[in-house]
């Protein structure tokens, strides 16, 4: 198993950039659910492409830090603005708490010494009680962790009503050091779909900065990114441009681990409309590469984390393969991921 003594410690720097933050295209002061950090703090989360990164294993199923780092540092010269470390994509279940740990300062450290040290990162940290929550949150800051995403608890799914869910975000926020993006994602956590009358009640708080959208429910997002001046992020590749035109804030893709440069492109067509000499044209140009990133990344989505894995190692060389009981993909399985998937593959070596 690897320890922690293999990396530097990460801790962030805390670049912040002057001028308000944006939701989409509209500025914002600093005021509940539009975080601006302190001066020197933490880096500020922007507009654009967050990726939630996968976490890679070496043959014997130990991690394999090297990859992680250089897989990161990867995304961040192709343009995403933040990182994701133990989400969804990041198999952080199939991680013990010290693991998870030196992930993210393993990509801090790596993200550091390659000259991004602007770059965000924000961390998976949910758990089942607001006291185990803090305790990750608490070990996830020290290793360089800027901001917290966090689903509801859903192991007591019958007592997990509205207020217990209001109650369990809040108590967090209260204590938290760092700032929390609530994460939408009802597949995860037995069927809970937060509404946007209960997301928007909980964001008042002042510690509470944003939501990702994996429910894929536009109109929620558009409700969310309307109410509240704050971080609505989608939460799949697929309808990044939507997302935009909903007056979303960026996209959290887990597609971006190997299709980033289109992502980013899609969503800089549509930050360009506004400037545009001739906006339809550019408009039709965004839809026509939207069209191309949702159909293969529907290929990654269905696949899940093994798919992905196995397209990064069909283009890129690396990636292996999930911890068990997740599925290793056969050869066949990975060709088939690798043919579906060749028009995004030939629009992403081309950019």
């Amino acid at each position: 198993m690897a320890t922690e003594s293999v990396v530097t410690n990460g801790a962030a720097n805390g670049h912040t950039a002057d001028g308000p933050l944006l939701n989409g295209n509209h500025s914002i002061s600093a005021t509940n659910g539009s975080f601006h950090p302190p001066s020197g703090s933490r880096n500020p989360l922007r507009p654009g492409i967050y990726c939630p990164v996968l976490t890679f294993f070496d043959a014997d199923d130990n991690l394999d830090l090297q990859a992680i780092g250089a897989h990161s540092v990867r995304l961040a010269q192709a343009g995403l603005v933040g990182i994701v470390t133990m989400g969804s994509n990041g198999e952080a279940v199939h991680l013990t708490r010290a693991e998870k740990v030196i992930v993210t300062r393993t990509v801090r450290a790596a993200l550091d010494q390659a000259g991004f040290s602007h770059i965000p990162i924000m961390v998976g940290t949910s758990e089942q009680s607001v006291t185990l929550t803090l305790d990750l949150i608490h070990e996830s800051a020290a290793a360089g962790g800027e901001y917290a995403l966090l689903v509801p608890p859903s192991y007591y799914r019958a007592a997990m009503d509205d207020a217990a869910i209001y109650t369990y975000f809040t108590s967090v926020a209260s204590a938290s050091p760092i700032p929390l993006v609530l994460y939408n994602y009802p597949g995860a956590v037995a069927g809970i779909d937060m509404d946007s009358d209960l997301l928007i009640r909980i964001c008042q708080h002042p510690n509470i900065v944003g939501c990702k959208f994996t429910c894929g429910n536009n109109g929620k997002l558009t409700r969310e990114a309307k109410g509240i001046p704050y971080m609505a992020f989608g939460g799949m590749a697929d309808f990044t441009l939507q997302t935009f035109v909903s007056g979303g804030s960026g996209i959290i893709a887990g597609g971006a681990n190997v299709f980033p440069k289109t992502c980013v492109r899609v969503w800089k067509a549509m930050e360009s409309l506004s400037s545009s000499p001739d906006p339809l044209a550019t408009l039709s140009e965004a839809a026509r590469l939207q069209r191309v990133l949702s159909t293969g990344d529907w290929v990654l989505t269905k696949s899940a984390i093994p798919g992905t894995k196995s397209a990064l190692q069909s283009y890129f060389g690396y990636g292996g393969f999930p911890r068990a009981p997740l599925k290793r993909l056969d050869e066949v399985e990975a060709l088939r991921i690798k043919d579906a998937t060749t028009e995004l593959w030939a629009l992403e070596a081309a950019l």
